[in-house]
């Protein structure tokens, strides 16, 4: 498909170097490809192989090399999140960070017009010291942006950061996003620390958002418009919405082991756990309880590595997903027919757990005890339940919004006028 316009675009990418980002900056640049757009990618030579298959347009979009400065205790061979722990994160950043001088070379030589970005702070300065215009790019809802805005503002002007408020005082419009106490104070550690360049990670993602020409957000008017005129109103930051961004189908076959397992079994209660091994655990084996193995034998798989989620999602003898609610798991499942129950662990995942099961009400969120965010078995098992049993009122009400939401995000035409009106928006960005 080609898309006549007055001005092609060259868009340069530098996204947070984590599996879910990247994946949702390739998307987004596929579809800007499609359209006959320019798109220049900064990756690491080793993940730039492993997505190199998601690359649908080679020919318009490229691939540039950016290797990461050597950091005390970040390993030499580690790339992306993925590579790393949890508390080593901070220096995947700072090695991020170092990466400015390389990245204002590229900049210099390819002249992009516009630079997406989302946890790298610096790159609207750099970019406006060449004439280009700088859109931080959010993978998820809209929504947490919103409600976290003013949060953000308050813990970067404020010596103390001990307040504990849970919700976004009016006109905040809707009563459905909000946190709890216990998730408030996993939060709030955010506030504080170094996340690389001395800076907390509210600090960073706060200055990100004021430095930016535009925010650009995979989201539609129908889910989220009330939060995109909130930002707009409130903070005078212009909101351009992508739409559903939807995954391009996979053009490989799900992976033979599991295809044959799910193939035997219906709907129901059999499970495939995907896990990552907990803190102190080196594998995800080692950390299961003893006799695990043999009590779910021909019942269950529980998997350590990376696993074809969306081809598994779509595999009919799926019948419910629980999920962290990390928005490319969100993404993936919005688009198949499988039951969402939600689990949030920190971050933005509460506020996107809120959002489908709340306002969207298109899943089940377990409930947690409220003193400090203990989840029981027994609490998981009520919202499979919930969302599982035909004669429960509360699953036949999430069942038909997933399937409207769903139908929606399917529509013929819905993501082509997305997508038109976002390369529009980004022309008039360059113009203004």
């Amino acid at each position: 498909m080609t898309q006549n316009n007055d001005l092609q675009l060259h868009v340069a990418m530098y996204p947070w170097l984590a599996m879910g980002h990247i994946t949702s900056f390739l998307r987004i640049a596929n579809k800007l490809a499609e359209r006959g757009h320019k798109i220049t990618l900064f990756l690491p030579p080793k993940t730039q192989l492993r997505f190199a298959p998601q690359n649908h347009h080679p020919e318009l979009i490229t691939f540039i090399t950016v290797a990461l400065p050597p950091v005390d205790g970040f390993p030499s061979w580690a790339e992306t999140t993925n590579d790393i722990p949890a508390e080593s994160r901070n220096l995947l950043m700072t090695a991020m960070d170092l990466t400015q001088d390389t990245i204002e070379t590229h900049l210099i030589n390819l002249k992009p017009n516009i630079v997406f970005y989302d946890f790298t702070c610096w790159l609207p300065e750099l970019a406006r010291k060449h004439g280009i215009k700088s859109v931080i790019y959010l993978s998820g809802f809209i929504v947490g942006v919103a409600h976290s805005f003013q949060f953000m503002q308050f813990f970067v002007s404020q010596s103390d950061s001990n307040a504990h408020i849970t919700s976004p005082s009016p006109p905040f419009p809707s009563p459905f996003i909000k946190m709890h106490a216990y998730e408030k104070q996993n939060n709030d550690n955010l506030s504080s620390g170094n996340v690389g360049g001395g800076m907390s990670f509210v600090e960073r993602y706060f200055k990100s958002l004021q430095e930016c020409d535009a925010i650009g957000v995979k989201t539609c008017k129908e889910m989220e418009g009330i939060f995109c005129e909130y930002i707009e109103k409130n903070y005078g930051k212009r909101v351009l919405t992508a739409g559903p961004v939807r995954p391009d189908p996979h053009t490989d076959e799900l992976d033979e082991r599991f295809s044959q397992w799910l193939a035997g079994f219906k709907p129901g209660r059999p499970f495939l756990a995907a896990l990552k091994p907990p803190t102190g655990y080196e594998t995800i084996e080692s950390a299961l309880p003893e006799g695990f193995t043999e009590r779910t034998a021909g019942r269950g798989i529980v998997y350590g590595g990376w696993v074809q989620q969306q081809l598994i999602l779509q595999h009919p003898s799926v019948g419910c997903f629980i999920t962290h609610c990390g928005v490319g798991s969100l993404s993936e499942a919005m688009v198949n027919k499988c039951q969402l129950v939600m689990i949030p662990n920190a971050v933005d995942q509460f506020i996107n757990a809120r959002m489908m099961s709340g306002e969207l009400k298109a899943g089940v969120e377990v409930e947690k005890r409220e003193e400090d965010g203990f989840l029981s078995r027994e609490a998981v098992c009520k919202a499979v339940t919930t969302v599982m049993d035909e004669e429960n009122q509360v699953g036949r009400e999430v069942r038909a919004n997933h399937t409207r939401w769903r139908e929606f995000i399917l529509k013929e035409g819905v993501e082509e006028s997305y997508i038109s009106s976002f390369i529009k928006d980004l022309q008039q960005l360059l113009l203004a």
